[in-house]
Order: structure tokens, then sequence, then C-alpha cells
């Protein structure tokens, strides 16, 4: 058995060790596109029509994830990079200036992850609330944008105060190198796993595994499962009450996409977060896993999460007609005046349309005003072209 357990771990360190030469390349790659992905979020969900409590959770998760991806970017440049993984410990690589940057870096990411899976838990309970009490009231609408606002608010102050010990377990320590008695800094072993093991370390790891990992990913299961009936018997009750039409049935296959769009966010974020509390909890009661498997499956964690954290514009894109068309119209709509073929109304027709169902009803006036117009500048376009 031991032989066994000591082949599985030589061949878990020569793969950690054969990716995290591209590593950092790679991860420079993923961060970039997030931040420029995660802009045009931020963008689209912030337009007058797109205003709802769950956009505006998106938009605050957006921003969530461009400050962690802003962070990695010098961290995966400066120790993958510039200097690789394998590279022996030198005064430019260990400087005290950039190992303060690691702790830096370090205590940021884990704030900016635990908020990110507490705001996908709001996001799974906000919707999960629209479904059962849905509401086309204006005044109800703003009430509960107003109260999303103050739960992220509370989301992102508690997460960086629950995490303030685990701030202070991370400290650098003054080492020496042997060939030139040149110092160096390293960061202080917190000797996972072992029975020397500080007592207040283990407090903060199994304060961070329950509170930033393991809880949240339960209720997002408990949510989404609940989010997942819902809105089944939301479809096949108004299917059965409402004999709907095809216009109608469009609308309920839109409202499902946005569900299901929803749902494949906190399926990625389970998929990101869950192992990673197993795995911290399992450093923290097994012998010498921290050493021979944790930090061998960094570089592999460090990466899904950040592909987690770029993918959500493509989840986006290809599960909401709204953010697409809004996308679209912001970035892509080089001729607002052409007529689409399949349904003889322009863009900007369809999104003063998506206004109208997202304002109040003494815009609606003002909003057909501009259909009006805008069908009236096709019209004469069409003429001079004929």
């Amino acid at each position: 058995m031991k032989e066994n357990q000591s082949a599985s771990g030589g061949d878990l360190l020569v793969f950690a060790q054969t990716y995290a030469a591209y590593h950092g390349y790679i991860s420079i790659f993923v961060c970039i596109f997030g931040i420029v992905t995660n802009v045009f979020n931020i963008t689209v969900l912030t337009r007058k029509h797109m205003r709802t409590p769950v956009n505006l959770i998106l938009t605050w998760l957006a921003v969530s994830d461009i400050i962690t991806m802003l962070s990695y970017l010098p961290f995966a440049m400066h120790f993958y990079c510039i200097y690789p993984a394998d590279a022996n410990k030198s005064t430019e690589k260990n400087s005290e200036g950039w190992m303060l940057y690691m702790i830096f870096h370090i205590n940021l990411a884990a704030t900016t992850h635990t908020v990110s899976i507490w705001l996908c838990v709001m996001l799974a309970i906000v919707r999960y609330l629209h479904i059962r009490s849905p509401t086309k009231a204006n005044s109800m609408r703003l009430q509960r944008i107003k109260q999303s606002r103050y739960g992220i608010l509370f989301i992102y102050v508690s997460s960086a105060l629950i995490l303030v010990p685990n701030y202070m377990s991370n400290k650098l320590l003054p080492d020496v190198l042997p060939d030139s008695n040149e110092t160096i800094y390293v960061l202080r072993d917190l000797n996972l796993g072992k029975n020397d093991t500080e007592t207040m370390v283990l407090i903060n790891v199994w304060i961070y595994a329950f509170t930033a990992k393991l809880v949240p990913c339960l209720l997002m299961l408990i949510f989404g499962s609940l989010l997942i009936y819902n809105i089944h018997v939301k479809i096949r009750q108004r299917r059965k009450i409402l004999q709907i039409s095809g216009a109608s049935s469009l609308r309920l296959s839109e409202h499902s996409r946005t569900t299901k769009m929803l749902l494949a966010v906190i399926i990625l974020f389970l998929l990101t977060e869950l192992p990673q509390g197993v795995l911290i909890i399992l450093s923290a009661c097994v012998e010498n896993f921290y050493d021979q498997v944790y930090l061998l499956l960094g570089d592999v964690m460090d990466i899904v999460a950040l592909v987690n954290n770029a993918v959500n514009f493509i989840l986006y894109c290809s599960m909401s007609t709204k953010f697409r068309e809004t996308f679209v119209h912001l970035f892509c709509n080089f001729h607002p005046l052409r007529r689409s073929e399949d349904s003889g109304y322009t863009l900007t027709d369809r999104l003063a349309k998506l206004d109208s169902h997202s304002n109040n009803n003494e815009n609606n006036h003002h909003l057909h005003l501009l259909q009006n117009h805008f069908r009236k500048l096709s019209a004469e376009h069409r003429i001079v072209r004929e």
C-alpha cells in the first residue's frame, strides 16, 4: 500500500512540475480574456433595461472576478514566467517586495473567492424567491434591487472581516542563501497535517474551509435544487392553465433559459469550490496531505478558478437573448437601421421593447414614440435604397 501511495505521489509531483512550466502563460491568457469579458459583462448588465436584482448580483460578481484576475497577473508574471516555479530561490525572485506582494495576493484572492461564492449563494436565493413570488410592480422591483444592494455590501464587508485571522496567519520569514549569504524572504510554513501545527492555524483553516467553501456550496446545492424543482412546476402550471400562445411560449422559454443560465453559473462554482473545500479539510486532518497533495494541486486549482471567473460572458451570450442583443447593440451594431430578415424589426426596436417591460408605465409612452421614430427612419431608408 505504501509503495502504491509513493508511486502515485511521484506521478502527481511529475505532473505538477510539468504543468508549472506552462501555468504562468496559460493563466495570463485566461486573466486577460476574463478581465476584458467581465468589463463587457458590467457594461451590459448596468444598462437601464437590464437593471434587476439578479443582474445587480452578476455585476458585482464580475467586479470580484476582475479584482482576482488583476491581482493574479503580476503574480503569474513574476513567479512563473520571469522566474519559473522550479527555479532556485534568489534575491530577485524572493525579494521582500515581491514576497509581500505574494501575501497581498493570497489574502486578496481568498477574499474575492469568498465574496464570489457567497454572491452565487445570494444569486440562487434571489432567483428562487423571484420564481416563487414573481412581481411586475415597479415599486416591488425597485425594493428588491435596494435589498440586493444591501446584501451585496454585507457580503463584501463580512467576507473581509471573517478572513482577518487568515490574513494574520500568513507571514514572511527571512532566510539566508547558503552560497552567497544573501537574505531572502519566504512564507512561513503552516505545518498543516503535522503534530506541531499551531492551534490558531488549525482554527483559521477550519473557519475558511466551512465559511468560504463547504457551507456556501451546501446552500447552493439546496437552493439550486429548489430552483430546478420550482421552475419545472411553474412551466407545467402555465402550460395547463393559460394554454399559452406562441408569443407567451417564447417569453416562457426565455424565462427558463435565464434560470438555466444561472444554474450553470452555480454548477461551475460547485465544481470549482467544493473540491477545494474537501482538500482543505483533508490537509488539516491527514498527515502530510498538505505537502504531498494539496500544494502539488495548487496550480491546477488556480487555473480552474480563473477559468470559472472568465467564462461567465460565454454563458450569458449563449443562454440569454436579452444579454446577447444588448451586447450586440452596444459593441457590434454598426448598422442600427438594418432589419433582421426573420423578425422584421431592428435591434433598436427590440431593445426598446425590452425597456418597456423593464421600466414603469409612465416611460412606456416615450418608448413607443422612440419605436415609431426608428420605424419611420427605417422606412425612409428602405425607400431611398429602392
